[in-house]
């Protein structure tokens, strides 16, 4: 059977996605790929003793140049550009699914394993990406901007499982993950994004006023790099009813807020899509979800050459731009991923 590698993080779920390989009979070799500057040893040590244990060759891939470059320093760039970047849909494609895909086929290996929550179906026109079985963990809105011919070389084991059944497979098997706690959501931000940015010397916009859409000054921000649109709470000023972000004037350094209908948009523009399926095999109806843990809702999607233009039938929250769009059929199939560039306002 063809060797297959199998990104190993250190934690559960890609734990037992090698175990379940293994256990297919595949030909497996381990892989931790270095991303940040610090070596934490004892995950390595960990991972290279339970391979030796299992018999599977184990190597480490250091990426971290590439990490910094590829991830890293465009998110700095993008919150300076008064943008809210989504660094895990940046990497996927760049990196994991990019050069690590790349290192491994190097290595001899036909193809990558990783513990992500998402399935895999087999099209006339190729792989096509399907949301996992576990809802709370499913990662398809992340992969959406892996491009298509690239999941023909990857496998998803815990397509069809779910968090609480791997944890189960794992004690079952007496088996306890190197990293022993899961991976936070931004895996180089240690704690707070604002210290990571304060660390990185970003240039960011200093204090300025905050006023509703009129003019008229309620208060002073912090600083237009703290804010995203749509937020209500920490605004650190007292109105008749809730005020919302609903708009960051970065020409005049002011953050604008108003009631919770001005935070409100009808859809949004994005930049060129990552077309994960030939549009003409588009569903009449599809699902578009502009941010992580948020459930795809009905829209209205046209394809251009510039991107797309997303209509919502209903106003929804403000879409952020450098968010990632994912559009999806009813099915569950992905179908594009693009990054956000506008929102198109409901007032």
């Amino acid at each position: 059977m063809p060797k297959t590698a199998i990104a190993l993080s250190g934690g559960a779920d890609s734990l037992m996605s090698l175990l379940l390989l293994r256990e297919t009979g595949a030909e497996v070799m381990g892989v931790h790929a270095r991303f940040l500057p610090e070596e934490d040893r004892g995950v390595i040590d960990g991972l290279r003793g339970l391979c030796a244990e299992l018999g599977v060759p184990f190597v480490i891939v250091d990426l971290r140049r590439e990490f910094e470059e590829l991830v890293v320093a465009p998110f700095v760039r993008a919150y300076q550009a008064g943008q809210t970047p989504n660094p895990c849909a940046a990497c996927n494609p760049a990196i994991k699914f990019g050069l690590l895909l790349d290192r491994v086929l190097e290595q001899g290996a036909v193809r990558l394993a990783t513990g992500h929550y998402a399935r895999l179906e087999e099209k006339p026109w190729g792989p096509a990406l399907f949301r996992g079985l576990d809802p709370a963990k499913d990662q398809s809105y992340f992969l959406s901007m892996v491009p298509r011919e690239r999941f023909s070389m990857i496998v998803f084991p815990l397509a069809g499982w779910t968090k609480d059944r791997v944890r189960q497979a794992l004690a079952e098997r007496g088996i306890a993950p190197p990293a022993g706690r899961e991976s936070q959501e931004v895996c180089f931000i240690p704690s707070d994004y604002r210290h990571f940015l304060r660390s990185r010397g970003a240039r960011l916009s200093g204090p300025g006023p905050i006023t509703l859409a009129d003019g008229t000054v309620l208060g002073r921000h912090g600083g237009l790099w703290n804010h995203t649109l749509g937020q209500r709470k920490g605004l650190g000023i007292a109105w008749s009813e809730p005020l919302y972000v609903t708009a960051k004037d970065f020409e005049r350094n002011r953050l604008v807020v108003g009631r919770k209908s001005e935070a409100l948009a009808l859809g949004c523009r994005t930049a060129r899509p990552n077309l994960l399926c030939p549009p003409g095999q588009w569903p009449g109806e599809v699902l578009v979800q502009t941010i992580y843990r948020q459930r795809p809702e009905a829209a209205h999607v046209m394809l251009d050459d510039e991107g797309l233009t997303i209509s919502f039938p209903v106003p929804r929250p403000v879409p952020t731009p450098g968010q990632v769009a994912a559009v999806y059929s009813g099915a569950g199939q992905v179908l594009a991923g693009a990054v956000i560039r506008e929102a198109l306002n409901a007032s």
